[in-house]
């Protein structure tokens, strides 16, 4: 797979990711407030009742996993662009510092479901190793999926809250957000950033792990390895994403199997807590290998090509769903919170995803980077970064990325 196309790839995995984020996010925290997804759902239609299966196998901790991958794999391409530069590693520390300062105004101002922050600093433990041997990476990765599936059992300074809590908040979080003024919805934005903060504490060794396996999977050629063998990539992808959507029904408990939680070994509870995280994993890394085996295809090349703008974009089109999914469904907006169900919610996402696929691709025909990605890079280098393309250019979005 020459080097234009392996990124051609990135971008449209990008892009396919970032609608499973945009749906899962939602369903899970703008259809509902964010802490209803611990209590028991309410009941719903037939339709929603599939719509949201549906979510659920598909997407669900799925997207997030490619998505995380995916940007461990672009920590890893910013490495070795800039190899030869003699303040290579400041910029990245830049690079990473101006990705902290968007997640915590993205945080505290639009959405406090931000994972930029997480990332951020993630990509600050992640740092080191992309200095060191790309096999450190991998063996950081699979020790930081060891220590995640170890978390149920490891102490830790912080309790989660209590179905009674969970209840009474989610009831108070419905109310305000639906309905209430952007002062309001902005003091308990601010309010729920302790609880949610100890849910990205508790899944920070899993992004660790992805992040480190995305970078591995650059500075290894693992990604360009795998492209030499359409057929074998397929016949994984097909067979990763059959095993992890298995599991999925399997942990969800549409197989009658169940462990005897109480009678379990230690060895056994650990074993099936490693298999249940690393599920989505399984069942993203079946979608990615589906999408880089479509990619040696001219046919299904042609057909994902409307995924690379969105993915190329992916940081300001993140950003925009969050801004415009709070103009739909708080307050301050039209209010959907209260009224929208899963079919509904799954056909806004649908609908949101293709008119930024068509704003993206008409943008970056005149434009090198996305309106932040264009901002990110400036301020990562500390002077501004050109913008538009050069008058006649016939470079397109299709070919390389640029971030």
């Amino acid at each position: 797979m020459p080097p234009a196309q392996r990124v051609w790839a990135i971008d449209a995995l990008r892009g396919l990711a970032l609608f499973g984020v945009l749906a899962i996010n939602l369903d899970t925290e703008f259809r509902r407030t964010v802490f209803e997804q611990f209590l028991a759902p309410p009941p719903e239609s037939a339709v929603d009742h599939m719509a949201a299966t549906a979510l659920s196998f598909a997407f669900e901790f799925k997207a997030i996993s490619l998505f995380s991958m995916l940007f461990g794999v672009g920590l890893a391409i910013q490495h070795e662009r800039l190899a030869d530069h003699p303040r290579g590693g400041v910029l990245l520390i830049r690079r990473l510092l101006a990705l902290l300062g968007f997640g915590l105004i993205h945080m505290f101002l639009i959405w406090n479901g931000d994972i930029l922050t997480e990332y951020a600093l993630a990509g600050f433990v992640v740092l080191p190793a992309l200095f060191a041997p790309a096999r450190l990476s991998l063996m950081g990765s699979v020790a930081f999926v060891f220590a995640y599936a170890a978390m149920p059992w490891i102490p830790l300074p912080f309790s989660f809250p209590d179905g009674g809590w969970l209840t009474h908040h989610a009831l108070e979080a419905r109310a305000i957000y639906s309905s209430g003024s952007f002062l309001d919805i902005l003091r308990l934005r601010i309010a729920e950033v302790p609880q949610i903060a100890k849910l990205h504490v508790y899944i920070f060794p899993r992004t660790l792990a992805l992040i480190l396996l995305g970078a591995w999977l650059w500075r290894s050629g693992a990604i360009r390895e795998m492209g030499k063998r359409p057929a074998a990539l397929l016949a994984s992808g097909l067979l990763l994403t059959a095993a992890g959507l298995f599991l999925t029904a399997q942990e969800k408990g549409y197989f009658e199997w169940h462990p005897d939680w109480a009678h379990a070994s230690p060895a056994l509870r650990f074993a099936l807590s490693l298999l249940n995280g690393m599920t989505p994993v399984m069942t993203a890394f079946g979608y990615a290998a589906l999408i880089l085996a479509a990619s040696g295809y001219g046919r299904a090349r042609s057909a994902l090509q409307w995924a690379v703008p969105i993915g190329r974009m992916a940081f300001s089109n993140y950003i925009a769903q969050s801004a415009i999914l709070c103009l739909l469904f708080y307050g301050y907006g039209l209010g959907w919170m209260s009224n929208t169900g899963a079919a509904a919610g799954l056909g806004v996402a649908c609908g949101l995803f293709a008119i930024q696929a068509v704003i993206s691709r008409i943008w970056l025909r005149t434009h090198r980077f996305g309106p932040l990605e264009w901002l990110w890079r400036t301020l990562m280098y500390g002077q501004r970064q050109p913008w538009h393309r050069p008058a006649g250019s016939k470079r397109t979005a299709s070919v390389v990325s640029r971030h």
